[in-house]
């Protein structure tokens, strides 16, 4: 390495390290989050970029960029760091990579420019004023995933995309894990989670006035800290431990198997077990609230949701015992399904039945009813799903209960201690069963 270089890269050094202190005075709720990388030079990166640990700068870019855009230098810094609070490396979970990356780095960009930090303001292009203009029709906070599903559905042409990448893209995402590399996105989430915890508590307490300059950011980081897990795993709250027909490959010994073969032609010592004990779903309550507040669209997609776990052979035994009942102040129908069929076609031919107000209560006198009257043997769970406000039950029902929304706004719903709350992404549903979990 020579002289020049080294001294080039002790610069680019010394000019993220003033960026990010800069950053520091006017966002001290984001101090571990801003020094937590190592700064490394890479000439076959675009700018810089980061792998979740470590910061990765071409050389003569940021030095070229410092001497004529030192704001641009602090928002290239920033928008790093964003990526990494949010976890945009570790959730594209399938997505089409190019689309998931301009989504994060449109994400991104929403929140520096809806700060009024002076270190990071700049006039917004034309391009950019009408994109958020667009996705803040559809939603109130612009996550990654939400604007990917926006793209989705825009179907923009290809000069206007061409347009919008030219406008967004500012950082080099080669180094972001890839979906199948799990060690390398369990230490990404484990280090980036605990510090978007820490600024949420910061930005609540001790920061709160300064933050008060930081725009979308408390809300936004409140969305991404929220749990997720898989549809299939919550319903697995649900199961029942149960012997099912087949066989039981775990407590089957081959050796002996083979022993016999070798020794008697066609005899084997041992055959394998026709009966295993599975953990899986029996049988639970489906309630959906048919209110006025409540469309037929998302309740179809819900079922969807529902639909393609029950599909899965692990989750469900071949028989079970579902009822689907419809409710908004009084129960309106009550539909049995016992199989994958019967779900499918009570799907194709659903019609909602009720746009009255929402009252909880006369569902879960319903489903204890049916108890009493031994149509549930064992009832594990129900499951309630509704978009909107109502009147809960005072006490905790004998079963385990989730409320799952369907919600664009993430404002907090206020359900029962007693039982759990799942917020769907309509985005999601159907690609990635995620959701966000209390």
């Amino acid at each position: 390495m020579t002289d020049v270089q080294e001294n080039l890269e002790a610069v680019c050094r010394e000019i993220l390290v003033n960026a990010r202190n800069e950053l520091y005075l006017r966002m001290r709720f984001m101090d571990v989050a801003l020094s937590g990388f190592v700064y490394a030079p890479d000439m076959n990166i675009n700018r810089i970029g980061t792998d979740g640990f470590c910061m990765y700068y071409q050389p003569q870019e940021i030095g070229g960029l410092y001497r004529t855009d030192r704001i641009m230098v602090n928002r290239l810094y920033l928008h790093t760091v964003l990526h990494c609070i949010f976890r945009h490396l570790i959730r594209r979970n399938g997505r089409e990579k190019w689309l998931w990356n301009l989504s994060c780095d449109i994400a991104a960009e929403s929140m520096i420019d809806s700060m009024q930090h002076r270190a990071v303001r700049r006039p917004q292009a034309w391009i950019r004023q009408d994109i958020y203009r667009r996705l803040r029709k559809e939603m109130q906070v612009l996550t990654a995933e939400k604007i990917y599903g926006a793209f989705t559905r825009w179907e923009l042409p290809e000069r206007k995309l061409q347009q919008v990448m030219a406008e967004f893209c500012v950082d080099d995402h080669n180094r972001w894990p890839e979906d199948d590399d799990q060690n390398k996105k369990n230490q990404i989430e484990n280090q980036r989670k605990n510090q978007s915890e820490q600024i949420e508590t910061d930005m609540e307490t001790f920061s709160k006035e300064g933050s008060s300059d930081s725009g979308d950011l408390l809300k936004q980081v409140k969305v991404e800290n929220k749990e997720r897990f898989d549809y299939r795993q919550f319903l697995r709250k649900f199961s029942v431990l149960k012997e099912e027909m087949t066989i039981d490959e775990d407590s089957f010994d081959y050796g002996f198997y083979s022993y016999g073969l070798r020794l008697y032609g066609n005899l084997p010592l041992i055959e394998p077990q026709e009966w295993k004990e599975v953990q899986k779903i029996e049988e639970f309550a489906i309630v959906i609230d048919t209110s006025m507040s409540c469309s037929g669209e998302l309740v179809k997609k819900f079922l969807e949701e529902t639909y393609a776990v029950l599909g899965e052979n692990n989750s469900f035994f071949r028989k079970v015992n579902i009822h689907i009942i419809q409710c908004d102040e009084t129960v309106k129908e009550d539909r049995l399904i016992t199989g994958e069929e019967e779900l499918k076609a009570y799907m194709e031919d659903l019609t909602l039945k009720g746009e009255g107000g929402t009252d909880f209560r006369p569902a879960f006198e319903y489903v204890n009813r049916l108890i009493e009257e031994k149509k549930f043997i064992g009832l594990k769970g129900l499951i309630y799903f509704t978009d909107g406000q109502g009147i809960y039950p005072a006490k905790k029902p004998p079963y385990e209960t989730a409320f799952v929304f369907m919600k664009e706004d993430y404002e907090d719903v206020n359900v029962p201690v007693w039982a759990m709350k799942l917020i769907l992404e309509e985005e999601e549903v159907g690609s990635r069963r995620d959701g966000y979990g209390y």
